[in-house]
């Protein structure tokens, strides 16, 4: 992964799907999950303080070798303080005495890279001390890219990228992939994230895996997983060989439904292009009446700050 040292599976667990969050599963499950992964390959996992599952994340790896698995996670920490809770948290939390890549998270610009730069100095400090392996950012947006490209403490980038586009917050998929291609070309460690576009495109994963591993700038591509059968499929897809009809069967008859993250804005964006009726506002967010819901995704398209997904 671009000069870290790190070298990472193509597939990294995206672990947000599980969490309390999304899908809930219990630690046991969840951990189970994980090890499973693990067990067929995969040793990169994707986290945050945000998605509060440290704790499957601990119990997955009870008897295993600490450098069995890369972790990363994220912050939104911006000060000295907020930064040295967050590395404590989640070092105690997962039982670990270092994290592999420790995140700024969403960040969009020069503008929050530059108000986020007391956390920043701090986990760099912290890099220095053993406690973190690698410093990065994750984001939505093109223009926090191309400012993390300039910057040389920032070693590992974490964007959005998939193949419509969906959720990138400034520009086009193009836009997207010419930022990549430059951070990469200065040693940027590189792993996308929503290659789904949080479960929007979920009817062709396939094409949008392929299209984003095809991309040769970026190492790893971190997926949502939250059961037995998506981490079959996922598998078998980027080892591009066909998917087993059974795994395909169950998980084509997995009732899926919409998810609107709780921190909506209540734009009400969403409601007027949904040309069911399935959403509207209350108290100030939107809502969904899920067996209205054709889960056409056209909701996360008008959503600007992408809080919409098919879960």
């Amino acid at each position: 992964m671009g000069q870290t040292g790190l070298k990472v599976s193509r597939l990294c667990f995206g672990s947000l799907t599980l969490s309390p969050l999304q899908a809930n599963l219990g630690v046991k499950e969840g951990a189970g999950l994980i090890a499973g992964a693990m067990e067929r390959g995969i040793n990169f996992l994707d986290t945050a303080e945000l998605y509060d599952n440290y704790g499957y994340i601990k119990e997955a790896m009870k008897g295993r070798p600490r450098s069995s698995l890369i972790i990363a996670t994220k912050t939104y920490a911006y000060s000295r303080k907020m930064a040295r809770e967050s590395l404590e948290k989640a070092l105690k939390e997962m039982g670990l005495d270092y994290i592999d890549i420790f995140m700024l998270h969403e960040q969009e610009s020069a503008l929050t890279l530059k108000g986020h730069r007391e956390a920043m100095e701090y986990f760099l400090k912290a890099k220095d001390k053993g406690y973190i392996r690698a410093f990065g950012v994750s984001t939505h947006h093109v223009e926090c890219v191309r400012a993390a490209t300039e910057m040389e403490e920032i070693q590992v980038i974490h964007p959005l990228v998939n193949i419509r586009g969906l959720g990138i917050a400034d520009g086009s998929v193009e836009d997207m992939l010419t930022a990549i291609g430059k951070a990469h070309y200065r040693g940027k460690g590189i792993y996308a994230m929503k290659p789904l576009g949080g479960g929007n495109l979920i009817e062709n994963p396939k094409e949008c895996f392929d299209f984003v591993l095809g991309i040769p700038h970026i190492s790893s591509v971190a997926v949502g997983i939250q059961s037995v059968e998506e981490l079959e499929t996922d598998i078998a897809i980027f080892e591009n060989r066909p998917v087993d009809p059974g795994t395909e069967s169950a998980l084509s008859a997995r009732r899926r439904r919409l998810l609107i993250e709780p921190w909506c804005e209540g734009c009400g964006s969403c409601v007027s292009v949904c040309s069911q009726g399935a959403l509207y506002l209350k108290d100030g967010k939107a809502c969904v009446r899920q067996e209205l819901c054709i889960l056409c995704g056209y909701c996360a398209v008008r959503c600007k700050n992408f809080f919409i997904k098919v879960v």
